[in-house]
């Protein structure tokens, strides 16, 4: 299995792996391009973003500045929309569901770190999957840690830190987040 599949899997990987290195370096190169643009420059926006992300749907939004990893771990449904100055750690798969907005500063972390300190010293990282359903709303400046799922219709409150799966219909808010009201 190569470094680029252990990374995707979850599994401890390299990260100074020359694939993914390069990978990175691919990626920084896109965002510098993409993060260089204004809105209304969405001729040259769709094709920087096609080249970036897993894959995205129609009509989805995102506005410069965005920082990603890897960016081809990312998957969006249609309108999807992001604002301004999110980062996706995108290690493992990061799924975000049609309608969802996200607001201005939201992290969402795929990337981890082993907690034994034999694997850390070794230089290697490891990740977990993150999927946000549909129709979600995630308020500015809130984290997701890891590993979470957040089901459709739920709402996550402006600067919360999302540790743990948050159901379909509720409101999380606070650090650690809580669920503070369901459908």
């Amino acid at each position: 299995m190569t470094e680029k599949e252990k990374m995707i899997a979850g599994a401890l990987y390299r990260p100074g792996d020359p694939e993914l290195v390069a990978d990175r370096a691919r990626a920084q190169s896109l965002m510098r391009d993409y993060n260089a643009t204004i809105v209304s420059d969405g001729a040259l926006r769709a094709p920087i973003l096609d080249a970036l992300l897993g894959s995205r749907g129609p009509d989805c939004a995102i506005r410069a500045p965005f920082f990603v990893d890897y960016g081809y771990n990312i998957h969006l449904g249609t309108e999807v929309f992001f604002n301004y100055g999110c980062v996706l750690l995108d290690v493992c798969p990061i799924t975000i569901g049609d309608k969802t907005q996200i607001g201005p500063q939201v992290q969402i972390y795929a990337a981890d770190h082993p907690r034994d300190a034999d694997s850390r010293d070794k230089g290697l990282e490891n990740g977990k999957p993150v999927t946000i359903g549909c129709n979600v709303w995630i308020g500015g400046g809130a984290i997701l840690l890891p590993g979470v799922t957040i089901g459709d219709d739920a709402v996550i409150g402006a600067g919360a830190v999302v540790t743990r799966d948050v159901p379909a219909g509720a409101t999380a808010v606070g650090n650690p987040a809580r669920v503070i009201a369901k459908a």
